[in-house]
């Protein structure tokens, strides 16, 4: 399955991308040192976008499809640059059978995106979770670090228009 484009485009600075190749030269020699690689790339430039998953492929001798792998395999990466709320709803099994994937299904409506996608504005980002440990709760979801608990398809209007503003 192709990677869907970020509709965003790149804009990182010439300092994000010298810190970039301080750390890979820093690392470039260790065992082991793809991971926290990408994980410091994502931290320079909040996202591991195209160009920058190729300057690690040229810098660390290692084809970009295997860095590509890696990090579209491991969740804590992201390839699109994520907005200033995270919304994250739960679709595990005790959310789920509440009504979580109404839930998700609206916010994708209301916010006119796909789960993993970010609003044009870079305001919101909608992703989906398998459990978040509040299952008494359910059905749950967070934005950024706020969790929202025993909701209905009713209350996502209010949740979105409270980080509108």
């Amino acid at each position: 399955m192709a990677a869907k484009e970020c509709s965003i485009p790149f804009s990182g600075t010439k300092e994000q991308e010298a810190k970039l190749r301080e750390v890979i030269a820093s690392r470039k020699n260790d065992k082991g040192a793809l991971m926290p690689i990408l994980q410091e790339a994502q931290e320079i430039y909040g996202y591991l976008p195209i160009e920058v998953l190729k300057i690690i492929a040229e810098e660390m001798d290692i084809p970009l499809e295997k860095i590509y792998g890696v990090a579209t395999f491991y969740s804590q990466f992201t390839l699109n640059p994520k907005g200033k709320y995270t919304i994250s709803v739960c679709l595990g099994t005790a959310c789920y059978v509440k009504g979580s994937g109404d839930i998700f299904d609206e916010l994708s409506k209301k916010l006119g995106i796909k789960g993993g996608e970010t609003t044009s504005d870079g305001k919101f980002t909608l992703v989906d979770c398998r459990c978040i440990g509040a299952c008494g709760l359910a059905p749950v979801l967070t934005v950024n670090d706020d969790v929202y608990g025993r909701l209905t398809v009713d209350d996502v209007d209010g949740i979105i228009a409270k980080y509108s503003e």
